[in-house]
């Protein structure tokens, strides 16, 4: 009676091993030449529409956090309601709803600032 036998070789990954890196060198060829296609066709020439983001994030509701600790909770999300509802930039609307000067305003609603982390002040 003829069985397998591991010593055959048949199951033994070291057989394989050949085929195994030949299908990996090409798996990364292929990868590498996917990346560079994307950055050819995709990423090179691109550009940044920084007016179209600093309009957008001055629309972000979540800025609105920033004032809580000055105007308090309840008064900040009415804030980012109407602003959200009317699409206005949250620092005009809490210009009208606050008794914060501009200067103030612009200091806890900067986003750079508010990205760095700590307490401010």
């Amino acid at each position: 009676m003829h069985g397998l036998r591991t010593s055959d070789g048949n199951f033994q990954l070291n057989v394989m091993l050949p085929v195994v890196a030949y299908n990996l060198l090409q798996s990364i060829e292929l990868l590498g030449n996917a990346a560079r296609l994307l950055a050819d066709q995709a990423i090179s020439g691109f550009t940044v529409n920084t007016a179209n983001i600093e309009a957008r994030l001055s629309r972000n509701p979540i800025l609105v956090t920033a004032l809580n600790a000055v105007i308090g909770y309840e008064k900040g999300a009415a804030i980012a309601k109407k602003a959200y509802s009317e699409n206005r930039p949250l620092i005009d609307v809490a210009l009208e709803e606050t008794t914060l000067s501009k200067a103030e305003l612009e200091k806890l609603l900067d986003p750079h600032a508010l990205t760095q982390g700590g307490i401010p002040g």
